[in-house]
C-alpha cells in the first residue's frame, strides 16, 4: 500500500500550500489552546478551504467535548477526527456515531506496557497514531519532537493501519519506517526551524526522504 505522510501543525496559507504541493497525504489542523500550533476556528476555516481536497483534513483534538467537536466540524469539515488525549474506548465509539468521521486514535509510547490498551481502541479506531510518551511535566500530549523506541512496534500484527509519530524529522524517517513497518508518518516539530513556526525546505526534505524510503523498501521487495 502506498505510504501515508502526514505534516500536522500547519497554521499558516504559505506552509499548507508547500505541503500540498510536495505531496502531503494527510495535513493537520490543531484545535487545542495550550499548543503553539492553536487554530482558531476562523483560521481554520479559511485554511481548510485552501486544501481544497488535495489531501485528507484531519483535525486533531485533546480530550475535546461535543460542543468544540461541533464547531470543529462546522469550521473544518475534516476528514479525519484526530484524538490525542485519553479519550476512553466508549468516547472513540460516541464520536464516530455522533460525527461520522474516521477516528485516529494518539496511543503514547514508552515501554512495551503502554500496548496493552491496542485491542480496546483498535475495535474501534478507524487507524492507530503511535507517538512518543510526553513527560509528566509536559502541557501537551504531543509535538515535543522526542522519539520513542520504535523496535517496540516490530512484528506488530495490529489488524488495522497505523501510523508513526514522535520525533520524526528527514534524517531519521526512512529508519522508523524500517523498523516499524508503519503504513505512515506524522511530523509536526521535525519540520519547525522554531516552535510553531513551519520551515518549508524542511517539509519538502521530509516528504522527499519519506516516499524515498518507500521506493527503496519497494526495489528491495522486487528483488
Amino acid at each position: 500500500m502506498p505510504l501515508l505522510v502526514k505534516i500536522c501543525g500547519l497554521s499558516t496559507p504559505e506552509t499548507l500550500e508547500t505541503a500540498l504541493e510536495a505531496g502531503a497525504d494527510m495535513v493537520g489542523f490543531v484545535f487545542f489552546p495550550p499548543s503553539p500550533r492553536h487554530l482558531s476556528l476562523e483560521a481554520g476555516r479559511a485554511l481548510g478551504r485552501q486544501v481544497k481536497r488535495r489531501a485528507l483534513k484531519v483535525a486533531l483534538t485533546v480530550d475535546a467535548d461535543d460542543a468544540t467537536l461541533d464547531n470543529i466540524m462546522d469550521t473544518l469539515s475534516p476528514d479525519i477526527l484526530q484524538l490525542h488525549g485519553k479519550e476512553t474506548v466508549a468516547r472513540l465509539r460516541d464520536i464516530k456515531q455522533r460525527f461520522g468521521r474516521p477516528v485516529m486514535k494518539a496511543v503514547p509510547v514508552a515501554t512495551s506496557a503502554d500496548l496493552a490498551v491496542l485491542p480496546g481502541y483498535a475495535a474501534i479506531a478507524d487507524r492507530i497514531l503511535f507517538d512518543a510518551r510526553a513527560p509528566k511535566e509536559a502541557t501537551r500530549p504531543g509535538g515535543l519532537g522526542a522519539p520513542f523506541d520504535w523496535h517496540l512496534l516490530e512484528r506488530l500484527d495490529l489488524g488495522l493501519p497505523y501510523m508513526v509519530s514522535g520525533g520524526l524529522d528527514a534524517g531519521n524517517v526512512a529508519e522508523a519506517l524500517r523498523v516499524t513497518g508503519a503504513g505512515g508518518v506524522d511530523v509536526s516539530s521535525g519540520v519547525e526551524s522554531a516552535i510553531g513556526v513551519k520551515d518549508p525546505e524542511m517539509i519538502k526534505a521530509f516528504i522527499r526522504a519519506a516516499r524515498a524510503s518507500q521506493d527503496t523498501s519497494q526495489e528491495l521487495s522486487a528483488r
